[in-house]
């Protein structure tokens, strides 16, 4: 084996290195003390060097092709100043994927949150709306955190560990989330909140396809599970931890790795099929598949039953944040409005007033342009009975739109005898 070299600033005959070996008070010493001092710090660190020989360590840097986003960039992506990748150039390509075959869409810029400790199931059951204390390790859940009067702030994909809880947020509350949970950690609470964000990559796999890319990875155990569902595994001889959803549906999978695994994985889900999609062919998927986004379909102007989050509620658990307000809602059937897609006739801005026979119904809150020049699609709240699925509405001065409902809200299961129209 080979010793451990030193750097060339720390020859024997740099002067500098032989100065730095003195203590600070070497300018009284004679000269014959410090030669003395400095054939004993010498003999030191070549006895450091040559025990390093059983260090099972490469203290090399790490290669340079480990780095995610110069895979892709060389690839052809744009991605942005903060890392997001905004496009591969294939928007309509991947949007049609998503419907007749599969994609791949790096989400690392979503928030990861880490919640560890003896307490940690007790603690994110009171602080946000899912039932923790009935899951076990390996299962998973929504879960929505928000205000004491329930106002949302944001969906979570939580995925229970062994060791720890990991939630998947949005980019735009990852901070908030983190800061709130931590406020919210008592003297007695055996609690750890940590953002993992930058230390961890996530890819999401979205259409029909997406199981056979599972099966041909080896990674078939998980194809036809409950969602939430999650195991470790490996790709590419890579640790990966996959759950079953994509954030947008049930369906789909999730891959939660290190950074240093991200280029190796990436790759072999690509050599399966899969097409790959930035930033914004997912942002229009967003608002075509319905869910609700932060400072969008969720802020302080809305509900956790108005965003018919149904999926993220325990209506049967103890108390929790925002509990009171969701429970009087529930029972005197308080919820005033709730959140409908629309197929537009032409582009229109968020904050679109929308109206019924010249009166004001609701508000548009999202919008993105299809495939085509002329798919046109929305979001938005519609006050109770004032429209419902298949109605037309005018959305700004003269936009048609007909009422839709939108996959991600279709699969929202409220409690019998609940009103969501």
């Amino acid at each position: 084996m080979s010793t451990v070299s030193l750097p060339t600033c720390f020859s024997p005959r740099n002067e500098a290195w032989r100065l730095s070996l003195l203590p600070r008070n070497a300018a009284f010493w004679s000269h014959q003390q410090m030669m003395m001092m400095i054939k004993k710090k010498k003999k030191k660190i070549t006895s450091w060097s040559i025990s390093a020989q059983a260090l099972p360590f490469d203290l090399s840097p790490p290669p340079i092709d480990h780095d995610f986003l110069d895979t892709v960039k060389s690839a052809g992506a744009e991605v942005s100043g903060e890392g997001i990748i905004e496009t591969f150039h294939n928007d309509d390509e991947a949007l049609d994927a998503v419907d007749n075959g599969v994609v791949v869409v790096d989400l690392s810029h979503f928030g990861r949150i880490r919640v560890g400790g003896e307490d940690r199931i007790h603690f994110l059951h009171n602080q946000s709306t899912a039932n923790f204390e009935c899951l076990q390790a390996g299962q998973g859940c929504d879960t929505a955190f928000v205000t004491p009067t329930a106002r949302t702030i944001d969906i979570a994909q939580a995925w229970i560990m062994k060791n720890a809880i990991t939630l998947v947020v949005s980019p735009e509350t990852c901070r908030t989330i983190t800061e709130m949970l931590n406020k919210y950690i008592f003297f007695a609470d055996k609690v750890e909140v940590q953002d993992i964000t930058k230390k961890t990559s996530l890819f999401v796999l979205v259409g029909p396809k997406s199981g056979q890319v599972m099966e041909n990875l080896n990674l078939g155990d998980l194809v036809g599970k409950s969602y939430g569902t999650h195991q470790h595994f490996t790709v590419d001889k890579q640790p990966v931890t996959i759950g079953v959803g994509n954030i947008l549906s049930e369906g789909g999978f999730s891959f939660l790795m290190s950074p240093a695994a991200a280029p190796s994985v990436w790759k072999a889900i690509l050599t399966q099929g899969a097409i790959p999609m930035g930033s914004n062919a997912w942002n229009k998927l967003r608002v075509i598949q319905g869910r609700p986004a932060p400072g969008m379909e969720l802020t302080k102007e809305f509900n956790v039953l108005e965003a018919c989050l149904w999926n993220s509620i325990s209506l049967n658990k103890g108390c929790y944040k925002g509990q009171e307000t969701i429970s009087r809602l529930i029972t005197y059937d308080g919820v005033k409005q709730r959140l409908w897609g629309f197929h537009l006739s032409a582009a229109a801005e968020p904050g679109s007033i929308i109206t019924v026979d010249g009166k004001k119904v609701g508000k548009l809150t999202s919008y993105a342009s299809g495939r085509k020049q002329s798919e046109h699609f929305g979001l938005g709240y519609i006050k109770r009975q004032a429209a419902s699925e298949g109605d037309t509405v005018i959305v700004g001065d003269n936009i048609n739109g007909t009422v839709v409902e939108v996959p991600f809200l279709s699969q929202q299961r409220p409690p019998s005898g609940s009103s969501t129209s």
